[in-house]
């Protein structure tokens, strides 16, 4: 009965995740305003940055539901693969081809660049696909990602299952300490350290290692195993614990993540590697408002009313997921137009419109035979 009650809330959760995506990607465009529209800027940094726990949420998400791996790697792997590099290799392929229709189509004036959307830069992004994901399919970076958690998971999991309470805690301390080495980046250079050979890398480092001294402390992996800490130990805090913890935790990583957005603006004005170091997934600001919604959602009891509807939707949010972008460029295109409405009912609309676009778009889809190597 309580593994049911948790898919109950893990659905829930999945389309709050899936809505909050959305609803980041739409917030870009106001953000990319920067000083030619201070207020958009504005309003698009304070939604979107209380957002960025959404997609350390899918993460937990996936390890919540296929922790502990019961299945031999071979079998695991076939399994997983084909529902995350079968979405790659269609949606990598198909989505260039409909920004190259779109922009070619006149619906709307668009924000797009003519040079990006000729046929030979359209073939180019598609032939690229082995080695990155380009601007037409941003949102699949997350997949490259998601198979990398997938190839350790059988290797990982036994582990989960065996190590006491202490080692976990242990592992998730270094962890946390490896989410603060962004931070130390920005901090070292102020103490007088100048790098090795025109490198910047810390703790070793180097033009010929990537690989540094909490590298394997680092990265999603930490929610994978905090997400079988929690499983295993779930925390049996009452709401009231629950809120004085969480409420000031999720505030606090806010705060880091909006004002320390704006301080790095202004600080390097127009450097997107700076600016995105307070905005990192796996950074120390964002894990402190990642945990909070996590663990309220694990509380949560979902009313018997809205499980048909949270069961209905959960299963269209990868999908949704997967061609949502270019809906998000559509809406904006001619929302934006709007005259009159404030940037945050922009940015709402826009998301809103999309969500509903796209979720019909994966229901239709998903009515078609070979579906899961579409959609997931």
């Amino acid at each position: 009965m309580e593994k049911r009650d948790h898919v109950y809330w893990v659905d829930a959760l999945r389309v709050v995740a899936c809505f909050a995506v959305v609803l980041a990607h739409c917030c870009d465009p106001f953000v990319a305003r920067f000083d030619s529209n201070p207020q958009e800027f504005m309003t698009g940094v304070f939604i979107g940055s209380a957002l960025r726990p959404s997609v350390p949420l899918f993460v937990m998400i996936s390890a919540f539901l296929l922790l502990p791996v019961n299945l031999d790697a071979g079998r695991f792997y076939r399994r997983r693969m084909e529902r995350v590099l079968c979405p790659l290799l269609f949606w990598g392929i198909v989505t260039p081809l409909l920004y190259f229709a779109y922009f070619h189509s006149g619906i709307w004036p668009t924000n797009l660049s003519a040079e990006n959307y000729t046929v030979s830069a359209t073939i180019n992004k598609i032939a690229m696909l082995p080695f990155n994901f380009n601007y037409d399919i941003t949102p699949l970076w997350y997949l490259y990602m998601l198979i990398g958690i997938y190839l350790f998971l059988p290797v990982i999991s036994p582990w989960l299952e065996r190590a006491s309470k202490k080692d976990l805690q242990r592992f998730l301390i270094l962890w946390l300490s490896a989410s603060l080495l962004p931070y130390l980046g920005w901090l070292a250079p102020v103490l007088g350290y100048t790098g090795n050979y025109g490198n910047m890398g810390l703790l070793g480092v180097c033009d010929w290692n990537a690989y540094g001294a909490f590298y394997y402390f680092s990265g999603f992996l930490g929610y994978v195993v905090l997400t079988g800490y929690l499983s295993r130990f779930p925390l049996q805090w009452s709401w009231s614990k629950i809120a004085a913890v969480s409420i000031p935790l999720y505030l606090a990583g806010y705060a880091v993540t909006s004002f320390g957005f704006l301080a790095t603006q202004r600080l390097f004005p127009g450097d997107y590697a700076h600016l995105e170091v307070v905005w990192l997934f796996c950074g120390v600001n964002v894990l402190m408002m990642t945990f909070p919604v996590f663990v309220i959602f694990q509380k949560l009891r979902v009313e018997r009313r809205f499980r048909k509807w949270m069961s209905a939707l959960a299963p269209l949010t990868f999908g949704i997921y997967l061609c949502h972008f270019l809906v998000v460029q559509i809406n904006y295109d001619w929302i934006y137009a709007l005259s009159g409405l404030p940037p945050f009912l922009k940015i709402f609309l826009i998301a809103v419109c999309t969500f509903a676009v796209s979720g019909i778009v994966v229901w239709g889809i998903r009515k078609l035979p070979f579906s899961k190597y579409l959609v997931g």
